[in-house]
C-alpha cells in the first residue's frame, strides 16, 4: 500500500511532508530524528506498514531538517519541533489519534501529551528514551564525535548500533540515512534533541503507554526502558528480541493489544473493512467546503469542533445505512457501499442531518458512483474511486450530485435524479454526465 504524500505548513512558516495510508482509527508516527525519509522507510518497509495500514489510517511525517520537509536553517528547539506535529494533525483535521513515538521522537511526544490534554488517547514509545542523552551514552554512540569529521564512519557506527550490521552490509542503510539528511543538518539536530529530558513529566502521563524496546540494540537501552515504563502511572512494557527491523508482526500486535483490538490477519479477525468477493461497490465521497477559511475565522478550538459535529454525524449515517468508512480526509470521507440504494439514501440522510445543526452551517457536498473498484489492505483504488471524488468537487454545499451509471442503477427505487448535463472533469477524456439527487422536501 503507497503512502500518499501531502505537505502542512507550521505556525512558523516550516514545510512539513507527510503522508497517510489505510482505514480505521488513526495512528500517527513520529519517527526518530535525524535518520527519517517518510516515502523512503515506507516503500523499504513494505511488509510491516502494509499490516500496519490494514489495521489503522497511518499518519507519518518527516520532522522539519529531515526527508522532505524543509532542510533549512530551522528552529529546533522543543517547542518548535512540536509545530511539526501540530500542522499535519490539523491539516488532516483528526480530534483523537495514538501517538506512536520512535526513538529520539519520545521526549517531543510526552511533552505535547501534557500540553494537549485529551488530543491523544494512547502513546507507543518505541525503541525511545525519556532523556535522549541515555541513548547517546550507549557505546557505540559515543563515536558522536565523528560525525563532525568523518561522516561514513559515524553512520557505520550507527548502522551496527541499531541493526547489527557490519561493514560489509552497511551500505544501503547508509545511503538511505544520507537521503534522510545532510551531515550540517544532522549535527544541528543532534545538537538540539540532546538536550531533550522529560523524566520529571513521566508521572504526569496518565494515558494507556505501551513501552517497546529491542533488546538487540543495548542491555542499557532494554534497562532504560524498564525504568521508562516504571515511572508512567499506565505503561506496560514489551521486550522484542533482535534490531529495530526484526519482530515486527510483534509489533503489530502490542499495538492492537494495547488498544484492545484485533489485528487484521490473526486468528481473532480484520480491523479493516471487509469488503466480501469483488464486485460492483458505490462510493460516497463527502467534503465540508470552505474548511480552511472556516479553520481560520472561528480559530482552531471552534474550527475543531465543527469538525468534530461533521466526523460524528457522518459516522453515525454511515453505520445506519451500512456503509464502510475507507478513510476520512479531516474535511470529507471516502465510504463504501454494497447497495447503491443504501448509498444513495446515506447521501440524503448526510444532507438532511447536516441542514438540521443549529450551530456554524456544515456545508457538505457530497459524490456519489459506482463500479468495480480494486481492493488492497482494506483500500479501495481505481478509476471509480478517482470519478467519486471528482463528481464530489463538482458539487456545491448541499448538493448530491451523481454519475449516469448510479443513476441507472437507481431506477425504480423512487429517488429524483435531475440532469446537470455534461462536464469535462480532469483525468477524463470524454464528458461525463452528472445527475443532481433531489434530497429536500
Amino acid at each position: 500500500m503507497k503512502l500518499r504524500m501531502q505537505y502542512a505548513t507550521t505556525s512558523d512558516g516550516v514545510q512539513i511532508a507527510f503522508g497517510t495510508a489505510g482505514s480505521g482509527p488513526w495512528i500517527v508516527r513520529a519517527p526518530s530524528l535525524p535518520f527519517t525519509h517518510a516515502q523512503l522507510e515506507w516503500e523499504n518497509g513494505s511488509r510491516f506498514f502494509d499490516k500496519l495500514a490494514a489495521n489503522w489510517t497511518v499518519v507519518q511525517y518527516d520532522p522539519r531538517g529531515t526527508g522532505l520537509s524543509d532542510r533549512g536553517i530551522v528552529d529546533l528547539s522543543m517547542d518548535a519541533r512540536l509545530l511539526d506535529l501540530d500542522a499535519v494533525v490539523e491539516k488532516l483535521g483528526i480530534d483523537t489519534f495514538v501517538l506512536h513515538a520512535i526513538g529520539w521522537n519520545g521526549p517531543m511526544a510526552i511533552t505535547y501529551i501534557l500540553r494537549n490534554p485529551g488530543r491523544v488517547s494512547h502513546l507507543v514509545l518505541d525503541d525511545a528514551q525519556a532523556r535522549v542523552q541515555d541513548f547517546m551514552n550507549v557505546p557505540q554512540i559515543r563515536a558522536l564525535d565523528q560525525l563532525r569529521g568523518d561522516w561514513e564512519a559515524f553512520l557505520e557506527y550507527l548502522v551496527f548500533t541499531l541493526y547489527g550490521l557490519g561493514r560489509g552490509q552497511a551500505g544501503p542503510i547508509i545511503d538511505y540515512f544520507k537521503q534522510c539528511v545532510t551531515q550540517e543538518g544532522a549535527q544541528r539536530i543532534f545538537d538540539a534533541v540532546g538536550r531533550d529530558d522529560v523524566r520529571d513529566l513521566l508521572q504526569e502521563v496518565h494515558i494507556p503507554t505501551l513501552v517497546m524496546q529491542h533488546s538487540g540494540m543495548s542491555s542499557q537501552n532494554v534497562d532504560t526502558a524498564r525504568d521508562l515504563a516504571a515511572r508512567i502511572p499506565n505503561a506496560n512494557l514489551v521486550v522484542l528480541d533482535g534490531g529495530v527491523q526484526d519482530d515486527t508482526d510483534k509489533v503489530i500486535q502490542a499495538i492492537a493489544d494495547l488498544l484492545g483490538t484485533a489485528a487484521a490477519g490473526d486468528e481473532h479477525g480484520h480491523a479493516h473493512p471487509h469488503f466480501g468477493p469483488s464486485g460492483v461497490r458505490t462510493i460516497l465521497f463527502t467534503d465540508l467546503v470552505s474548511h480552511t477559511e472556516m479553520m481560520q475565522r472561528l480559530g482552531d478550538d471552534a474550527g475543531r469542533n465543527v469538525l468534530r459535529e461533521h466526523e460524528q454525524i457522518t459516522r453515525r449515517v454511515l453505520k445506519a445505512r451500512g456503509g464502510d468508512e475507507i478513510k476520512s480526509m479531516g474535511d470529507g470521507f471516502m465510504a463504501s457501499f454494497s447497495s447503491v440504494a443504501g448509498a444513495v439514501d446515506c447521501a440524503i440522510d448526510l444532507q438532511r442531518a447536516f441542514a438540521a445543526g443549529d450551530g456554524e452551517p456544515l456545508n457538505v457536498r457530497i459524490g456519489l458512483n459506482a463500479g468495480e473498484p480494486i481492493e488492497e489492505g482494506g483500500d479501495l483504488f481505481g478509476a471509480t474511486i478517482i470519478l467519486a471524488s471528482r463528481i464530489a468537487g463538482q458539487a456545491e454545499g448541499g448538493e448530491i450530485l451523481a454519475s449516469d451509471v448510479v443513476r441507472a442503477l437507481s431506477a425504480g427505487k423512487g429517488f429524483l435524479f435531475a440532469d446537470r448535463g455534461e462536464t469535462i472533469l480532469r483525468g477524463f477524456e470524454d464528458p461525463v454526465r452528472l445527475y443532481q439527487v433531489r434530497w429536500q422536501d
